[in-house]
């Protein structure tokens, strides 16, 4: 069965260029590509996707919060963040409102496909420059200084591994072959971490685990 994507991007060349990128792979089905963020939950009802490509600077509404409102309205749907922008507080915020991965712009032709799949399969992808601010973020403790909120959920030290190891941007076999535990020890540690941290999806469980300095 193909992943469907949708794309938002305000700028015409960069949309022919994800598509002719896209093209080249068949399990791929572009449903939709839009210039703007306007009527973003319509849009995306008409269309159906699997996933949905966003320009964080596009027009007719900001990037952040239209990724905000579709995983609030399809929190089934994986979004993939791309742009030209490295802010520490842009890519912090697209994290938090609900992104799966963050790309830059200028490294579409070598990352885009991968980033799509790695979403797929349990993943949250990032360009290697942002995935090194994202740690940096954590390092510096810039989480902290965004919520005041740090609650205690009595994770266990490995349920903090696997959860660290998750906000990394690992996926469940990656996770499974870092910890040398199997797949389904995986699968359970995210049952409970789940639970404890009171979420119902993937994006929801690397934000609040950033947004309230969790690990």
């Amino acid at each position: 069965m193909s992943i469907r994507i949708a794309l938002f991007d305000d700028n015409k060349n960069i949309r022919n260029s994800i598509r002719t990128i896209l093209t080249t792979d068949p399990s791929f089905e572009v449903v939709g590509i839009f210039s703007d963020a306007q009527q973003c939950v319509e849009r995306v009802v008409s269309v159906r996707p699997d996933v949905v490509i966003m320009d964080i600077n596009i027009a007719g509404m900001n990037g952040i919060d239209a990724v905000s409102l579709l995983t609030r309205e399809f929190p089934q749907i994986q979004i993939l963040i791309q742009t030209v922008s490295e802010d520490d507080e842009r890519i912090f915020d697209s994290i938090c409102a609900g992104a799966s991965g963050y790309i830059l712009k200028n490294q579409l032709n070598s990352t885009l496909t991968c980033a799509i799949n790695q979403m797929q399969n349990g993943g949250s992808p990032m360009s290697p420059s942002i995935a090194r601010r994202v740690l940096n973020l954590l390092k510096h403790g810039y989480a902290a200084k965004k919520s005041a909120v740090n609650e205690e959920y009595n994770l266990t030290s490995r349920e903090k591994e696997v959860l660290t190891a998750l906000v990394s941007g690992s996926s469940y076999k990656m996770i499974a072959f870092e910890l040398e535990i199997s797949y389904e020890t995986v699968r359970s540690h995210m049952k409970k971490i789940y639970e404890k941290l009171h979420v119902a999806s993937l994006t929801e469980v690397v934000a609040k685990a950033i947004n309230q300095n969790i690990v």
